[in-house]
């Protein structure tokens, strides 16, 4: 790892090839064979022209047959669909920051929950008009808790968050009847508006489906970012590596898997520990190593640099590998396959939450009260696991790279501040990183969000598109699987800033910073919404105007959907490489790519082939450069 080399994609599907050797010596599926067995989708689900939400269907639209036995026309149902589905992400995400609030409220001087970060809690407390003078720190977090619970469930107004948006984006939420409320009556109005002989009017279900998302993005997402850092430090940037070459034959490997940093945040801390580290060694392995998947391994690589493994369609390569010795996971993105698989091998399959219980899964149910009893018992479980390996089954690919991550907007602004020659009175905001901008140093920024999606190549648009973005001075932050993709490709090594433009490779070197910058879990876009809001105020310009894009081209869930919306609603063009189920109704197409510019300034585009979306991101960054005159 001395020598800087990005890993191609070859280079990791190689790697993918040989572990499917593996699952066919065993006797396992994975998802490459599985995707086979599906093929070909439906395609009236993937048009979104199907209805199930009555039982005198389900009714699919045809020429022959234009509406279904209610009436509804191919708009009202594919627009119920996408509101259906953008419910069900933005409950997900929000529900996690509901858990995250539980946890805040529980902190204490004795732990295992504590304030790590004083400041940002009392910053908070301030913001939302909480006394803060002579409180013990522990009853200041718990009423902030309370304080944010009741954001669920609030009665009257909307959500406190919104507050950090610039004016003219609040404005526009409140002209247009989107301002999201209590985020449960979101969720629980989507849902009522999408019941059999409700609205089936595209506008409507849109708009509602906008108010969705920012209830997320500007509600239970942020909430779960930032009570995150009060309880677990904000990031900062911090170097580790990625990729499966980050398993280690020689000691105990635990992978942590899912979203929710609570529990993976204590089995790091606790695996640290004398007690564990010598029941390590005591069945005959060097010590402990914990990794990550998808939006968990977020969590723990930018505060703890633990290894990032893999990303969401890695999942089962880790188990492959035959040197896991537990794949324990929390919430979301779980692959029900996971059981089944780890029965092919010695790992231990761990289930957590009663929200995530999975088949053939060892389920330990993790409790707030009982947070440190679990994370010991679940450390205890894959260590004495070890000795279960069938070394004969063990393939560990030797891919490895290095990654800088952990850039939180408070570490963003920090580092950019010595790029330019900024006065001492602009330190602290974002205008250094306006400046290089401004200057055509940098032409903008395109923030690189989502999962991986068996129907795109997996991380080759991430990957692709994020090098045309770097050649082109733009620079690039990004969250989720997508980061973990970059991190795996090697373009989140400080030395990528060889691949960038003379200006981004400029910025890097100035500002020691990575051409791609980590921000954290999908929760975490919640960060990028307050940095282009902080852009924004700072600019006098407003969020649209600014030449920043957002970008997921490999998504595949709910929550992906939910995100779009709120990252659309707030100003920012978003770019998708999958449909969303809404190509079936020319209606909802033109709503989404178009008629959303005259509500919120910003709109979808949906396009799979590389060259051409990077073409169009490229040309719509120079258009609203010069737009304002830059």
């Amino acid at each position: 790892m001395s020598e800087f080399k990005l890993i191609t994609q070859e280079e990791c599907e190689a790697a993918t090839a040989r572990l499917l050797e593996t699952a066919a010596q065993v006797g396992a599926d994975t998802w490459q064979v599985r995707v086979k067995n599906q093929t070909p989708h439906c395609k009236f689900g993937e048009q979104g022209v199907c209805c199930r939400i009555c039982t005198m269907g389900p009714c699919r639209i045809t020429p022959k047959a234009p509406r279904g036995i209610c009436g509804c026309d191919v708009h009202g149902i594919v627009g119920r669909n996408f509101l259906r589905f953008t419910a069900g992400g933005g409950a997900t995400h929000s529900d996690h920051g509901r858990e995250v609030c539980f946890e805040l409220l529980e902190s204490s001087p004795e732990g295992p929950f504590y304030v790590k970060d004083a400041a940002k809690l009392t910053r908070i407390a301030k913001e939302w008009g909480v006394e803060t003078e002579g409180k013990d720190i522990y009853d200041l977090a718990h009423e902030v808790a309370e304080m944010a619970l009741q954001e669920y469930g609030k009665v009257y107004g909307f959500q406190n968050w919104i507050k950090r948006a610039p004016q003219h984006t609040q404005d526009i939420w409140m002209r247009e009847e989107i301002a999201p409320r209590a985020v449960d009556r979101e969720v629980s109005t989507c849902m009522h508006m999408t019941h059999m002989g409700n609205s089936s009017k595209p506008e409507a279900l849109v708009r509602q489906a906008l108010r969705m998302g920012l209830a997320d993005g500007w509600g239970g997402s942020m909430t779960g970012t930032e009570f995150s850092d009060i309880m677990f430090g904000t990031p900062k940037p911090i170097d580790t590596e990625a990729n499966l070459g980050t398993l280690k034959e020689d000691m105990v490997n635990i992978c942590v898997h899912g979203h929710d940093p609570s529990l993976s945040e204590l089995i790091c801390e606790y695996s640290d520990t004398k007690e564990m580290q010598d029941l390590a060694k005591s069945v005959g392995a060097k010590g402990i190593n914990i990794v990550g998947i998808c939006c968990t391994a977020n969590e723990v690589t930018m505060r703890r640099a633990v290894p990032m493994v893999g990303n969401f369609l890695q999942q089962e390569n880790v188990v492959l590998t035959g040197a896991c010795e537990a794949i324990v996971v929390d919430v979301q993105c779980i692959f029900p396959a996971l059981g089944p698989l780890s029965k092919c091998f010695h790992t231990k399959f761990i289930t957590t939450s009663p929200i995530c219980q999975q088949p053939d899964s060892d389920f330990i149910r993790f409790s707030v009260k009982d947070a440190e009893k679990n994370a010991k018992e679940i450390l205890r479980i894959a260590i004495e696991n070890f000795k279960n390996r069938k070394p004969e089954l063990v393939f560990i690919p030797e891919m490895k790279t290095k990654a800088t991550v952990g850039y939180s907007v408070e570490a963003i602004v920090k580092t950019l501040d010595g790029v330019t020659n900024s006065q001492v009175d602009v330190l602290g905001t974002t205008k250094p990183l306006l400046e290089c901008v401004t200057s055509g140093v940098l032409r903008g920024a395109v923030a690189m969000v989502g999962c991986n999606n068996p129907k795109i190549r997996p991380d080759w648009l991430h990957v692709e598109l994020m090098k045309k973005f770097l050649a082109n001075d733009i620079i690039v932050i990004t969250t989720g699987c997508s980061a973990q993709a970059a991190a795996k490709a090697g373009l989140m090594d400080k030395e990528a800033k060889n691949i960038c433009g003379a200006g981004l490779k400029r910025v890097c070197e100035l500002a020691d910073i990575p051409p791609v910058l980590h921000m954290g879990s999908c929760v975490d876009i919640s960060r990028m919404m307050i940095l282009a809001s902080e852009l924004a105020k700072d600019s006098g310009l407003n969020i649209s105007q600014l030449p920043v894009l957002g970008c997921a081209p490999e998504y595949m869930s709910e929550k992906a959907v939910s995100i779009g919306n709120y990252v659309v609603a707030t100003g920012i063009d978003t770019y998708l490489g999958v449909d969303p189920y809404v190509s079936g109704s020319t209606e909802m197409v033109e709503l989404l790519t178009k008629g959303l510019e005259d509500w919120v300034e910003a709109k979808y585009t949906v396009e799979s082939d590389l060259d051409k979306m990077a073409e169009m991101m490229i040309a719509r960054i120079e258009e609203k450069r010069a737009a304002i005159g830059i």
